[in-house]
C-alpha cells in the first residue's frame, strides 16, 4: 500500500484496488475495454481553451473543444455532474448532464474513479459562479485508473515517496511540472546562447578506457566482447579538448556525468553538466559567457535578475563581483598569502587558522592556500562570485599563470556558497601535462582514488598541437536549484538515484541473491575477519564490554563529514531529552539520507 494513503488502513485500501479491478472486468465483459483505444483526437487544452474564451455571455455556449486528461475530481449532483480534468496545460472545469450525452452514458460516468484517463467533447461556456468549463456532450474512458491517488489535492507529504514514484508527484503536485518547465528553458537557452555564439554541440562517449578530466571516484563497468573493464565518464573534457585540437574551434556538450561519491543535498550520482571549449580565448572569456548564460537565462524564464535560494536573496544582474583566491582568504580568513614565502610558512598559518590540509596532500603553499579556501571562505560566498587564480596543485589540467606560477588562470563561480561553473585558461604544453598527470598518478598510488589517471592518448593529441582554449563546465542541476529555490538536487532531477527496496531481482542480472524474509535460513556471518577497535584491541573482557552502554537510538539527522570519505556525524535520540552527536567511519556502506530517521543500535560512552 502506498505511504501517502492519509488514515486510510490496508483493509481499506485493499478494498478499493478490488472494486476498481471489478470495474475493469465489468468494462470488458461488456465490451467497453478502454485499453483497447489507441487514439483519442485531443485538439484543446485547458489553458489556451480558456485565454480565447471571450465574448461569450454568461450561459451561452461558446466554440466545441475536445479535451483529453485526467480526472482529479468528481462531484456527482443527481442528473448532473461536475469533474476537473487536468491536461498538459492545467485544470479545467468539466459539467456532465444526464440530458445531454444519455442515460447509459452518465450510468458510466457516475462509475469513473478519480485518476481515470478520460477524453471530453463539449463547448465551452461561462457557469453562474464564472468559471470557465466545458459542458459535455461525450465523455469516453481511455484509461483506467487501478490505483487510488494519495488523499491529499496539494501533493504527496512523503518526500522519500514523491522521488520513488515521481509519476504520482507530477500527477498531485503541479509545482513539481514547473521546476522541470524550468530546467527544459534553461537547457533551451544554455544551447541557444551558445549556437549563436557559433559553437557546434557534440557528443562524445559515456564508456572510456580510461577515467579523467576531473577529480572523482569512476563508476566501473566490463566490457563483455572486449573482456575489458571501462569506466564511465566523470566528464567530458578531454574528448572535448581532442577536438579543438581538431580544428573545431567552438564546441560544447550538454550531457549526464557519473560519479561514485557521496549523495547530499547537492551531490546525485548522475548528474548534468554543460561543457564548451573555444579556441584562441581564456578564462576571462568563459567568465563573460557563464554571466551570460545565467543571468539571461533568468530574465528570460523567470522575467527578474532577482531570485531566492537557501534563504538568500539574491540578485544575478550583470556585473558579478571577481576576485583572486588570495583575495578572498585576505578578506575572510585574515591571512595574506601574497606575504608568506615558503611552503612551511604557509600550512602553519592555515593550521594557525584552524585549517588542517588532506592526508594525502602535500604540504606546499598552493594547498595550504586552498584548504584556507575551502574550509573557511566559501561558505560566506552569497551573491555570484568569480573566484579566480586556484593553486597548480588543485588545477591539474588548468594553464599557468605568468605573473605567479604556482598559480593557474582558473576560476570558480560560487552562488549561496555553491559551486555553479569551473573554467580554465587550458593548459596546452604537453610537457608540463605530463608532469600533472604524473603527479595525479602518484596521488592515486598513496590511496587518492579520485585521482586521476595517465592519459596517453590526450597527450598524444596535445603534441600535435591544441591552440590556447577556454574551457569550461557550468552545473545544470545546480543552476535549476537555483531558477527554482529547491533546496536538494533530487527535486531537480525526474529519477534522482535512490536505494532500492527489498533488493534488486535476480532476473534483471544485477544481483543473484534472494532478498531475505522471515522464513529463509538465518545468515551465516564469519566473524575471523571482524577487526577490533583500536581502543579494545589488545584486551576486550567481559568486565570491560559490560562497561558499554548500549542504547536503542532515533537518527534525527546525519551528514556526511567534509573533507572526509568515511565519517559520518549523527545526531541522535537516545531517550534523554538532548540530542546526542557521535561521529561513525560507515560512509562506506551507508548514504547519510538512508539513515534518518532508522533506529540504531549505538554505543553511547565511547571516548
Amino acid at each position: 500500500m502506498p505511504e501517502e494513503t492519509g488514515e486510510m488502513t490496508q483493509q481499506a485500501y485493499n478494498e478499493i484496488v478490488k472494486v476498481r479491478r471489478d470495474k475493469l472486468k465489468a468494462l470488458r465483459d461488456a465490451g467497453k475495454d478502454p485499453f483497447v483505444i489507441t487514439k483519442y483526437p485531443q485538439t484543446d487544452y485547458s489553458a489556451t481553451a480558456k485565454a480565447g474564451f471571450t465574448d461569450v455571455p454568461e450561459g451561452q455556449l461558446g466554440k466545441a473543444v475536445c479535451m483529453a486528461g485526467r480526472m482529479m475530481s468528481k462531484r456527482v449532483m443527481g442528473k448532473a455532474s461536475f469533474a476537473h480534468l487536468r491536461d498538459n496545460e492545467g485544470d479545467i472545469q468539466i459539467y456532465v448532464r444526464r440530458d445531454d450525452v444519455g442515460e447509459e452514458a452518465y450510468a458510466d460516468f457516475k462509475k469513473l474513479d478519480i485518476g481515470d484517463i478520460i477524453g471530453v467533447k463539449g463547448n465551452l461556456f461561462r457557469t453562474k459562479m464564472g468559471e470557465i468549463s466545458v459542458h459535455a456532450t461525450e465523455v469516453t474512458l481511455l484509461s483506467k485508473s487501478l490505483l487510488p491517488l494519495p488523499e491529499k489535492f496539494h501533493g504527496l507529504r512523503d518526500t522519500e515517496l514523491r522521488f520513488r514514484q515521481r509519476y504520482v508527484d507530477l500527477i498531485m503536485n503541479p509545482e513539481v511540472r514547473r521546476t522541470f518547465e524550468v530546467r527544459s528553458k534553461f537547457i533551451k537557452f544554455m544551447r541557444s546562447y551558445l549556437d549563436g555564439m557559433g559553437y557546434m554541440e557534440v557528443e562524445t562517449p559515456v564508456l572510456n578506457t580510461i577515467s579523467g578530466g576531473a577529480t572523482a571516484r569512476p563508476f566501473i563497468t566490463h566490457h563483455n566482447t572486449l573482456n575489458m573493464d571501462m569506466y564511465m565518464r566523470i566528464a567530458t573534457e578531454l574528448p572535448l579538448k581532442r577536438l579543438i585540437v581538431g580544428g573545431l574551434d567552438r564546441v560544447y556538450e550538454i550531457g549526464r556525468i557519473f560519479r561514485n561519491e557521496g549523495m547530499d543535498p547537492k551531490h546525485n550520482p548522475e548528474f548534468t553538466t554543460v561543457e564548451l571549449y573555444q579556441a584562441y580565448a581564456d578564462f576571462h572569456d568563459m567568465m563573460d559567457i557563464a554571466e551570460g548564460i545565467i543571468s539571461g537565462a533568468a530574465k528570460e524564464i523567470l522575467g527578474t535578475y532577482d531570485v531566492e535560494w537557501m534563504g538568500y536573496k539574491v540578485n544575478l544582474a550583470p556585473g558579478w563581483k571577481r576576485m583572486t583566491m588570495v583575495q578572498a582568504v585576505k578578506q575572510y580568513v585574515g591571512i595574506d598569502f601574497d606575504a608568506v614565502s615558503d611552503d612551511a610558512a604557509a600550512v602553519a598559518a592555515a593550521k594557525a587558522a584552524g585549517v588542517e590540509l588532506a592526508g594525502t596532500a602535500d604540504k606546499t603553499w598552493g594547498n595550504a592556500l586552498y584548504a584556507c579556501f575551502d574550509q573557511k571562505v566559501e561558505e560566506n560566498l552569497i551573491q555570484p562570485t568569480f573566484i579566480t587564480m586556484y593553486p597548480v596543485e588543485v588545477s591539474p589540467l588548468s594553464k599557468r599563470s605568468p605573473a605567479d606560477t604556482r598559480l593557474t588562470e582558473r576560476f570558480e563561480l560560487f552562488i549561496c556558497h555553491s559551486e555553479l561553473a569551473n573554467a580554465f585558461s587550458e593548459l596546452n604544453d604537453p610537457i608540463d601535462q605530463r608532469g600533472r598527470f604524473q603527479k595525479q598518478v602518484e596521488l592515486r598510488a598513496k590511496g587518492d582514488d579520485e585521482a586521476g589517471m595517465m592519459d596517453e592518448d590526450y597527450l598524444t593529441a596535445m603534441e600535435y598541437g591544441l591552440p590556447p582554449t577556454g574551457g569550461m563546465g557550468i552545473g545544470v542541476d545546480r543552476a535549476v536549484m537555483m531558477l527554482t529555490n529547491s533546496d536538494t538536487i533530487r527535486e531537480v532531477i525526474l529519477f534522482p538515484t535512490m536505494k532500492t527496496l527489498g533488493g534488486v531481482k535476480s532476473e534483471n542480472g544485477v544481483s543473484s541473491k534472494e532478498v531475505s524474509t522471515p522464513n529463509s535460513e538465518p545468515e551465516k556471518i564469519d566473524f575471523s575477519k571482524v577487526k577490533v577497535e583500536p581502543l579494545f584491541e589488545e584486551d576486550v573482557d567481559f568486565d570491560t564490554f559490560s562497561k558499554s552502554d548500549f542504547r536503542a537510538v532515533k537518527v534525527k539527522e546525519c551528514v556526511a563529514v567534509p573533507k572526509s570519505k568515511k565519517l559520518l556525524q549523527f545526531t541522535l535520540d537516545d531517550g534523554t531529552g538532548t540530542d546526542r552527536t557521535i561521529l561513525s567511519g560507515i560512509h562506506a556502506y551507508y548514504e547519510p539520507e538512508e539513515l534518518v530517521g532508522k533506529t540504531l543500535i549505538a554505543i553511547t560512552n565511547l571516548p
